[in-house]
């Protein structure tokens, strides 16, 4: 199962709630669970940090949910 899908609905989101958090069309949304279309980074970040993963995690780049922990560097430009 598409792990976009699987988080969806492990929290009890209709696609539409989605697009609206991401404020997108629902069908743009659809299009992303498919892998029809490639997800724009700046969408990809909102999902992780809505899910509280990784965008490495969304991509099947690992099989850890959770999510980094905040670089230095990150720190230090705040």
């Amino acid at each position: 199962m598409n792990r976009l899908k699987e988080l969806r609905e492990d929290n009890d989101l209709y696609q539409k709630d989605l697009a609206k958090i991401l404020k997108i069309d629902q069908s743009n949304y659809s299009k992303y669970e498919l892998e029809k279309i490639n997800i724009p980074i700046d969408t990809l970040k909102k999902l992780a940090d809505f899910y509280q993963t990784s965008t490495d995690y969304l991509l099947y780049r690992t099989d850890i949910k959770k999510p980094y922990a905040k670089s230095i560097m990150e720190d230090e430009q705040k």
